[in-house]
């Protein structure tokens, strides 16, 4: 029996969307590994404590081929985790929550996880 999903947004499994992160002494460009309207999970080469609160410029596909929507969030670090690969750690894979966002960001979010669930 499959679990019925309990998030108020759903996942998609999506790494195209790049993103800029900053978390005071830290700033990194990486990808989504999977986005929701409610936040994103991404890799990172630093630990960054749970909890932090962190500011995301993400890269959302607009309407029209090659234009792309810049968003400014603000997120919290609520799961992380090291990558270990041949007992050396690699990166950090790390959920964030988005923390107040506007409802027109939203919205532009889960416009781009709709056409991606339709394949386009």
């Amino acid at each position: 029996m499959v679990a019925a999903e309990r998030r108020k947004f759903p996942r998609l499994r999506d790494e195209g969307l790049s993103l800029k992160l900053n978390s005071g002494d830290f700033d990194t460009v990486t990808h989504t590994l999977d986005v929701s309207a409610s936040g994103i999970y991404c890799k990172i080469d630093k630990e960054i404590p749970l909890m932090s609160k962190v500011r995301l410029k993400l890269m959302v596909p607009a309407d029209s081929p090659k234009s792309v929507q810049e968003l400014d969030v603000d997120g919290v670090v609520v799961r992380e985790h090291p990558v270990i690969i041949d007992g050396v750690i690699r990166h950090y894979d790390a959920a964030i929550f988005f923390d107040n966002l506007s409802a027109e960001n939203r919205e532009m979010i889960q416009t781009y996880i709709d056409s991606k669930g339709r394949g386009e």
